[in-house]
């Protein structure tokens, strides 16, 4: 099955792709974007670490990988109203913490605000330019803070 799409043809700014490194031990920063992400005005919905149930599961021998579902309710009720309640399939907003090496952790996020427009399950509109833009600078906000 090929893609309708070419995931190549998008830059980082398109999908509100944002990334940063943090030298700290994996819970260390866990705990620091959880943190950071609280300040700038969102709350975690969900939590919950898929290394952890692999390993336990499946002994997959993974390294810490640990996902934040981030959510600010203003702009998620926004949301769901512009795109007709659609966007809820993505939502929470995750930001994913895994571990390069020890001390060294990667932080992830894409925008689901964004993908949504780009897949057709919220609309190209002025109101939906709105909620990307404030969603962009709350996590621009958090990206800065760590």
């Amino acid at each position: 099955m090929s893609l309708p799409i070419d995931p190549q043809q998008f830059d980082p700014e398109e999908i509100g792709e944002v990334q940063t490194t943090l030298e700290m031990d994996h819970e260390a920063a866990v705990d620091h974007v959880r943190e950071v992400f609280e300040d700038a005005g969102f709350g975690m919905t969900t939590e919950f670490s898929p290394s952890e149930m692999l390993n336990e599961k499946i002994d997959a021998d993974r390294d810490p990988y640990y996902i934040l579902g981030a959510c600010n309710p203003a702009v998620a009720g926004r949301a769901l109203d512009v795109s007709d309640g659609r966007i809820g399939a993505l939502m929470p907003c995750n930001v994913v913490v895994w571990e390069e090496e020890p001390g060294i952790q990667k932080v992830y996020h894409i925008s689901i605000m964004r993908i949504a427009r780009l897949v057709g399950m919220a609309p190209d509109s002025e109101a939906m330019a709105d909620i990307l833009a404030d969603t962009g600078e709350l996590v621009d906000e958090a990206f800065d803070n760590l």
